[in-house]
């Protein structure tokens, strides 16, 4: 395992393992970021990315992937209502009770609305006193000037509605001065607010390499790569094509930046953060 939160961890873990049941069963949960995903399966993540992810359960069959429709505000019964069911019916349904969630971009705000509010809906504590933590692959938590950009309709809007989609009430929502103020206000977890119930660990994602001679440029799809290479340029020299890399670290803790720890050293683009990419899919199993 990666030696992450270093002593924090340590005491984390000694806790978690106190209060954990003497018999844990293990599951994981992958929840796409904005879109309304109907097979994120395929479409998102890829069964490559989550089946490697998967071998690090000691059951293989205790996963789910989410479905849901992530173009609402993240409180929506879309968007976060939607999650709930689908993480309790998981939970349930499997008896899981050490859940470690796997989140990418938006997913990470809709999640931490429900880690931010637990007397929202009745599903919600249920599934918090599940949760071990999430990995939140660059997330979006202090929101995007891409999405500021979408609503005022920049002219590179195209470049990114395959990840945005257009103006819908999740890009709306991901507009950095709204983001401060759901900071400020409903979510836990950002500098000055409550701490999240749950650990909430980072992974930032710092540059887009789209090298035409370079194979890793090619991992995860050239041409999306390369929609992030034009994105950048709006973005911090710090950024993973569509988020700085601040906004990625603003909430929980940082895990690690891409280059400590993925193969060769190479930087997660945004699209990347959520492929079998520079082994960070053994990273994440070996979290498991």
């Amino acid at each position: 395992m990666i030696p992450r939160r270093a002593l924090g961890w340590v005491c984390c873990l000694a806790l978690v393992l106190a209060a954990m049941p003497a018999s844990a069963t293990t599951g994981v949960a992958f929840v796409h970021g904005t879109g309304h995903q109907t097979n994120a399966l395929n479409d998102y993540w890829t069964a490559e990315m989550v089946n490697s992810v998967r071998q690090g359960l000691s059951n293989q069959a205790n996963y789910t992937v989410i479905n849901c429709d992530f173009e609402q505000y993240m409180w929506d019964s879309a968007a976060a209502g939607c999650l709930a069911g689908q993480l309790y019916s998981f939970i349930t349904s499997k008896g899981i009770n050490d859940l470690v969630v796997i989140t990418h971009s938006n997913g990470g705000n809709v999640m931490r609305w429900i880690l931010s509010n637990p007397t929202w809906d009745s599903r919600y504590p249920t599934i918090i006193n599940s949760i071990r933590w999430v990995n939140a692959l660059a997330p979006s938590s202090a929101g995007t000037p891409l999405a500021d950009a979408v609503m005022n309709g920049n002219v590179f809007e195209a470049a990114v509605g395959w990840l945005l989609g257009y103006q819908n009430d999740a890009v709306r929502m991901q507009q950095t001065s709204w983001m401060a103020y759901y900071n400020s206000s409903w979510l836990y977890g950002t500098s000055g607010r409550p701490a999240l119930p749950k650990g909430f660990w980072d992974v930032v994602g710092t540059d887009v390499e789209t090298a035409i001679w370079d194979p890793d440029s090619y991992c995860g799809g050239y041409t999306l790569n390369l929609g992030l290479e034009v994105t950048q340029a709006w973005l911090s020299s710090c950024s993973d094509g569509f988020l700085d890399c601040s906004s990625q670290a603003a909430a929980g803790s940082v895990w690690f930046y891409d280059t400590s720890y993925t193969a060769g050293g190479e930087p997660l683009c945004h699209n990347q953060s959520r492929r079998k990419c520079f082994n960070l899919d053994v990273i994440l199993r070996n979290d498991l």
